[in-house]
């Protein structure tokens, strides 16, 4: 059977299954999971269709979290199982896996772009500031990024910024060019309305995670004055209208324990969200508040809440730093995702602002078969622990290595910053968490770990 008959059988396996699932969603859960074994190819999330399989048959927490999703508009709901489910991940996969053989490169889940670096707010700590305020890319351009993505297998972009609902007209008109797609923005939310809000429900593509750093004061602290209430007044907007959203959070040595406590994963799923990403954070730039990084117990801690209320709130939560294991290691470099900064600058992560090419002057192909992208293919897994995954943060002898050999250079445009100088600030960090991260690493040696435990 030729790939193109096979994509469309399982387009219209996958429409049948929904209005089947629609009719009776408690009924006919389980017998949607079996579908979906049936028509996955192998090796597809196999741990994590498990872990479902699981909750479904135990109704435990993930199978309310379920339930909750079909309290979503029927529209966006349906919206998102073609575009995400379907198209990013099974359809899209597929795409992924024959060019990553053809090309001999890394092909990513998702990208990640900033439509512009300006933002109505100047948050302590962001990374994104010292991009300036004056860049944009084009509508042409996203459109072009967003095309080229499509040909590779890429069905979910990810919007970044500065803030990026500053451009709203902008990203309704890529949803409604590219109603296959999937579109995700981080967002500050003091700019989410009635109007963008019916928006939303009319092209019923586009999900918000709006970015809370815990309860008012220390929200407030890095976010200013007042936004705390102006993101509840947003969340209001969003759960009324069923609109699916999420959190965004990043944690600190100063709010770890807060946004990783119960009584603030009970208020997100309290204003209505139904997953929140949790960060670490990054000390990115030459004036980066390096006390914010977290102490190896505070990490632990964040860690140890994070997975015990994953087995017993309703929301899906994912820790980029500390859930490399479930993916096999570092994500970026175009493995599961990369970045184009507001200028075009082609980077592999949104904390690694060094870049040998732009979009404007090469392909999106090409950038992942660039120097430093190769060097990311080449090197990953950087660290046989996975709870060390990262090549800047706790392997940081080798960032400036790839950058250095690929010739790569910083795209910080208003006080760069060299690789030396942004991993002096981690090598500290790296050296007090690695004793803590093994001993972490060899206590769960019974888990199922889709990575292994080789040393590289």
């Amino acid at each position: 059977m030729s790939t193109q008959l096979k994509t469309a059988l399982q387009g219209f396996a996958i429409d049948r299954a929904l209005k089947y699932l629609e009719s009776d969603p408690e009924e006919n859960l389980p017998k949607l999971m079996a579908f979906i074994d049936k028509h996955s190819p192998e090796g597809w999330y196999t741990v994590q269709r498990a872990a479902l399989r699981k909750a479904i048959e135990e109704k435990g927490n993930w199978y309310q979290m379920i339930l909750k999703f079909y309290e979503l508009d029927p529209g966006v709901r349906k919206a998102f199982v073609r575009n995400l489910l379907y198209n990013g991940s099974l359809k899209g996969s597929n795409t992924q896996n024959e060019m990553m053989e053809k090309y001999g490169c890394n092909i990513p889940w998702a990208i990640l772009l900033d439509p512009t670096s300006a933002c109505n707010m100047h948050c302590t700590g962001c990374w994104a500031a010292e991009y300036g305020n004056r860049l944009n890319l084009s509508l042409e351009t996203i459109d072009s990024i967003i095309r080229q993505g499509k040909e590779l297998g890429v069905y979910l972009y990810i919007y970044t910024g500065g803030e990026p609902l500053v451009r709203k007209d902008d990203l309704i008109k890529l949803c409604e060019m590219h109603p296959d797609c999937e579109f995700l923005s981080f967002t500050n939310g003091t700019l989410i309305d009635e109007k963008f809000c019916q928006e939303m429900l009319r092209v019923k593509n586009f999900v918000p995670a709006i970015s809370l750093e815990g309860f008012e004061e220390a929200n407030d602290s890095r976010r200013g004055a007042g936004s705390y209430l102006k993101v509840h007044r947003a969340m209001a907007l969003l759960k009324a209208h069923r609109l699916l959203f999420g959190i965004s959070t990043c944690y600190t040595s100063r709010n770890y324990a807060d946004v990783t406590s119960e009584a603030f994963f009970d208020s997100m799923i309290s204003a209505g969200a139904l997953f929140c990403w949790f960060f670490h954070y990054m000390p990115v730039g030459n004036d980066a508040a390096v006390e914010l990084l977290p102490s190896p117990e505070q990490r632990e801690a964040v860690l140890a809440n994070i997975r015990a209320f994953r087995q017993a709130k309703p929301i899906f939560t994912m820790d980029f730093q500390n859930d490399a294991e479930y993916v096999g290691g570092c994500i970026a470099g175009g493995r599961r995702y990369l970045h184009i900064n507001a200028k075009g600058d082609v980077e592999p992560c949104v904390f690694i602002h060094y870049s040998n090419c732009n979009i404007h002057d090469t392909t999106l192909l090409d950038a992942l078969r660039s120097p430093l992208f190769m060097a990311y293919h080449d090197g990953q897994p950087f660290n046989g622990n996975m709870l060390r995954p990262c090549p800047m943060l706790e392997n940081p002898e080798l960032l400036p290595r790839m950058v250095k050999e690929s010739g790569a250079v910083n795209t910080d445009y208003q006080s760069p910053e060299s690789p030396e100088h942004l991993c002096e600030k981690t090598a500290k960090y790296a050296e007090k968490w690695t004793p803590k991260a093994e001993e972490l690493w060899d206590a769960c040696s019974g888990c199922a770990r889709p990575c292994g435990k080789e040393s590289k």
